[in-house]
């Protein structure tokens, strides 16, 4: 215990170390760890978008925190850091992926201290981060959480002009109340995770990876939605425990998905999401069987009995197959 102690206390002082050094761009961006006493039966490692900063994983922090689990959400290289950055003056972002990679698996390793078993996620290109390090270090991972991560965009043009052009951009919602990160980035930063996003689907198909739990917003443009349909595929081919899930249109969930003050009106339904898929245990196809049963006039806690899964699933569950689409769950019952 007391070894625990001492590093949860180092990780902090650290952390503390870091903001001094930078310093920190504002409260917002500051590392975010919730630490129980004690290890815990499951890690969560989390990391933020690009540009933005740990406050996007704080509300599904905080829940699984009160689940029990232990949480650690660290600020990216480059990222948080106070200054007036502008086209002539870009943000201190790395443009070397691998910057990236050994931050990922030094932070891995912090993890694996605090408890059993890790679970990995990320939101855009943290959610291409987190799926790199469940292909990078399977052994060590029990399972990661893809939110609208960032394979490539959702315009060819688009893609064209990030493989070209050295240019600076600045994000459209710069000004959002919720937007506590950098409003623009130079392309080449950005370039190295869409990179990075053809290598993850690549290595899919052929690598021993995690269960994997994606979920993206059929209102979000900033993501191509086939190419993460196209991972999903390959991941339920050797990991039967993914999940999938696509945020109907009419809910206006944007890319910027963790939290309610980025535009997610919808924060509360998507912790539950994540919740139901951290504390079950059971396949994509027995997920399936379940919603099949409920349309047929069953109750959750019927259909959970009748298949004997009522030891492998969490409440939680039955709000996720209330909002799954009921044609995919039909195309999808064998």
């Amino acid at each position: 215990m007391s070894d625990y102690s001492t590093i949860t206390a180092a990780i902090i002082h650290q952390a503390k170390k870091l903001e001094n050094t930078l310093p920190i761009k504002n409260e917002a961006c500051r590392p975010k760890f919730f630490f129980h006493p004690e290890p815990t039966p499951k890690i969560c490692l989390f990391f933020h978008g690009f540009t933005a900063g740990p406050y996007q994983f704080e509300p599904l922090g905080k829940a699984l925190f009160e689940a029990g689990y232990n949480v650690l959400v660290p600020l990216q290289p480059g990222h948080g850091v106070a200054g007036k950055w502008d086209k002539d003056n870009p943000p201190p972002l790395p443009s070397e992926i691998e910057i990236y990679q050994q931050f990922a698996l030094s932070w891995l390793e912090v993890a694996q201290k605090l408890g059993d078993k890790v679970i990995v996620g990320g939101l855009s290109t943290g959610g291409n981060l987190a799926a790199w390090l469940a292909l990078e270090r399977p052994q060590q991972i029990e399972r990661s959480l893809l939110f609208a991560p960032s394979l490539r965009s959702n315009n060819a043009i688009v893609d064209f002009l990030i493989e070209v052009l050295p240019i600076y951009y600045e994000w459209l919602n710069k000004d959002n109340s919720g937007n506590f990160g950098y409003d623009g980035f130079l392309i080449p930063s950005f370039r190295i995770f869409l990179d990075m996003g053809k290598e993850i689907l690549e290595r899919v198909e052929k690598e021993p990876t995690v269960p994997m739990f994606v979920t993206y917003s059929e209102s979000d443009r900033a993501i191509n939605h086939h190419e993460i349909e196209i991972l999903f595929e390959a991941l339920l081919k050797q990991q039967p425990k993914s999940w999938y899930h696509r945020f109907d249109k009419s809910l206006e969930i944007p890319h910027t998905m963790m939290t309610k003050a980025e535009g997610n009106k919808y924060q509360d339904l998507l912790i539950t999401l994540a919740k139901a898929y951290v504390e079950s245990n059971i396949t994509w196809d027995e997920l399936i069987k379940i919603g099949y049963q409920i349309l047929q006039g069953k109750t959750f806690e019927a259909a959970v009995n009748e298949l004997d899964l009522v030891d492998r699933v969490t409440p939680d569950l039955s709000v996720l197959l209330a909002v799954m689409d009921d044609k995919m769950i039909i195309d999808s019952y064998k």
